[in-house]
């Protein structure tokens, strides 16, 4: 593309993955940290997750406040690291998971965030329907609070039997659940992730089109799913290039011809499109997100215009 990226995409790091030192909330570097990243003018927005400590939290808000970025949080950790469920069929353990994500959204509220991301808990096929319904309650009263703050709901799409085997889950599924949603709560949206496709058997063709009218946000990573055997096998976002990973190159050029043609090109209201990368084991962070800044730029170099 003869056109900067930045023409169309808010280009933006997921920090909590990148530096996985924070993904309890409980980095004490977590301000230098924050520094590195908004003094990078390669991002445009920056996702964030939760800092317990309300100094350190207080010290990362007067950074976000001065970087003239679009701020994002992810609640994702604050189930990952707890084992909480949103969709539980015991009514009390929902209603855990329901009460972390309403902490998230007033700390996202007052970080400056725009929205809170999450994702669905695990899931029996016998009691699948019940677990359908327990994650739209607890997602109906997220944007129930979210919009009294002016905020968005988003529920990231995982994989369904790998690693998080995560009710949502594949993309027809994501949709029949987005469109419930929407029939109630116009504050909420979908986040699909590059890495996530191959882990549902999808393809992004298939997965953008069919989730088109729900897609709020985006991220670009790489995963290893087609060899349990492997190194690294599961949902662990490594750098591009990691041996046996399904995403390079030609997969995000690929991703970002699928966003064009969909009409995910927008100039007036430009989408987070961020990197979702990991060090694996003891890789430097700094050297895994130089890597991601290169693979965007060969794919966006190649893309036509």
């Amino acid at each position: 593309m003869k056109d900067s990226i930045k023409k169309y995409f808010k280009v933006g790091l997921v920090q909590f993955m990148a530096y996985p030192a924070g993904l309890r909330g409980e980095d004490p570097d977590i301000v230098d940290r924050m520094k590195k990243i908004v003094y990078d003018d390669y991002f445009d927005a920056i996702e964030i997750t939760w800092i317990k400590d309300a100094e350190l939290r207080a010290k990362v808000k007067t950074v976000l406040e001065s970087s003239h970025m679009e701020i994002c949080y992810g609640a994702q950790p604050r189930l990952l690291t707890t084992g909480m469920n949103v969709n539980h069929l015991d009514e009390a353990e929902r209603q855990k998971a329901e009460a972390t994500l309403m902490e998230a959204i007033d700390e996202a509220h007052e970080m400056g965030a725009g929205g809170v991301g999450f994702l669905a808990g695990k899931w029996e096929e016998a009691t699948k329907e019940q677990s359908y319904a327990q994650l739209l309650k607890t997602t109906r009263a997220l944007c129930d609070y979210a919009k009294t703050k002016n905020m968005m709901v988003e529920l990231e799409v995982f994989d369904f039997d790998i690693a998080k085997a995560s009710l949502i889950g594949p993309a027809p599924l994501a949709a029949r659940f987005a469109a419930d949603m929407r029939t109630t709560h116009n504050n909420f949206g979908l986040i699909i992730d590059l890495s996530h496709i191959p882990m549902t058997y999808e393809t992004p063709e298939f997965v953008v089109r069919t989730l088109r009218p729900y897609i709020t946000h985006i991220h670009i990573g790489n995963t290893v799913c087609q060899d349990p055997a492997a190194l690294g096998y599961g949902d662990e976002h490594q750098r591009f290039g990691f041996p046996g990973g399904a995403n390079d190159v030609p997969e995000v050029l690929n991703f970002l011809r699928v966003l064009k043609n969909e009409g995910f090109f927008d100039e007036e209201n430009p989408y987070v499109l961020s990197f979702e990368v990991k060090p694996w084991q003891d890789e430097d962070p700094d050297l895994v997100i130089a890597n991601a800044k290169r693979t965007l730029n060969r794919a966006w170099a190649l893309l036509e215009d």
